[in-house]
């Protein structure tokens, strides 16, 4: 862990270092808790894997995938899937759940859209989710970027079904959306993540009114397209306090639900407070699509990207 005077922003900060400079500090993780049976990663296809993440280095691009230690990336990168993570691999925000890393952005490369094209259209994909980290040094927070890559993937691929998991434009929504209208996305995602009482604490600098008001005004301009979030949980909450963020994303308008167990990517990190039961995801699922979700994914390794293209046609996942 480097020390507050030798703290280099131009670097990306990563587990300790990123997490040193957050309003609630957190204590690392000595007795982490035992992962029950039902957290089971999968097995890789090694093979298949390794070729998708040849490509990506090939063409310069970031998955989500990789960069927050997602749980299911063995078995998405086996099957040739991946969440695309544009604008670079250093966030202006320090979340203390998630591993992606802090760090002053490097300046956007406009080549992207086009290597992201071309490989959405060499791994013959027909549903692509497209995320970034957040750029609050962006006067629109990187909606213009989100357009172009929309724009050139459809451009590549004209029957391809895009997904966009967007950070909280927040202080430039009105300019963000305003962008966006010139590259719309057929599903439009954004993380609701947690209960308000531990934003503080686990989302610093974000903020639950905004974030919701963000998903509505969306869905306002745009009734036709589906919005979509995603919560953790883990992280402390009670079920009650999940059940009041699941009846406020109704009330701004969402339409689809992704739950999880939250994972602590490092003992730097945010701890798990508990791991919740698979029959508890089966009920909050359940209670979701009882007061109006159209889809909802509910399980332990459900995360926002996981199926995506499944989710949104409807399946059960979890």
């Amino acid at each position: 862990m480097t020390s507050p005077t030798s703290y280099d922003p131009t670097k990306k900060a990563l587990g300790a270092d990123k997490l040193s400079r957050i309003p609630v500090k957190i204590e690392p993780t000595t007795e982490p808790l035992k992962k029950p049976d039902w957290i089971r990663i999968r097995l890789p296809n090694n093979t298949k894997a390794a070729e998708l993440k040849q490509r990506l280095r090939q063409q310069k691009l970031v998955t989500v995938c990789e960069e927050a230690s997602c749980p299911n990336l063995a078995e998405c990168f086996s099957g040739g899937t991946a969440t695309f993570m544009i604008m670079g691999d250093k966030c202006t925000r320090r979340c203390s759940f998630c591993d992606i890393g802090h760090g002053r952005p490097d300046p956007l490369d406009p080549d992207e859209p086009a290597r992201l094209a071309e490989t959405v259209q060499g791994l013959g994909l027909k549903y692509v989710v497209i995320t970034s980290v957040d750029r609050d040094d962006l006067r629109d927070g990187g909606a213009q970027h989100f357009t172009d890559c929309i724009q050139a993937v459809r451009d590549a691929v004209p029957t391809i079904k895009i997904e966009v998991l967007v950070p909280d434009f927040r202080g430039r929504m009105e300019k963000a959306l305003n962008h966006m209208e010139d590259g719309l996305p057929d599903v439009f995602n954004h993380n609701i993540e947690t209960v308000p009482r531990l934003y503080k604490q686990a989302r610093p600098g974000s903020d639950y009114a905004w974030s919701l008001k963000l998903m509505q005004t969306f869905k306002q301009r745009y009734p036709g397209i589906p919005t979509k979030s995603g919560l953790m949980l883990g992280l402390g909450e009670t079920i009650d306090e999940i059940k009041t963020v699941l009846q406020d994303l109704r009330a701004h308008d969402v339409d689809m639900l992704t739950v999880g167990q939250y994972l602590q990517p490092t003992r730097y990190h945010m701890p798990v407070a508990r791991y919740v039961t698979p029959e508890e995801f089966i009920e909050l699922g359940n209670y979701a699509k009882s007061i109006g979700f159209t889809h909802v994914a509910s399980g332990p390794l459900v995360r926002s990207s996981y199926h995506a293209d499944r989710q949104a046609a409807g399946e059960a996942i979890g």
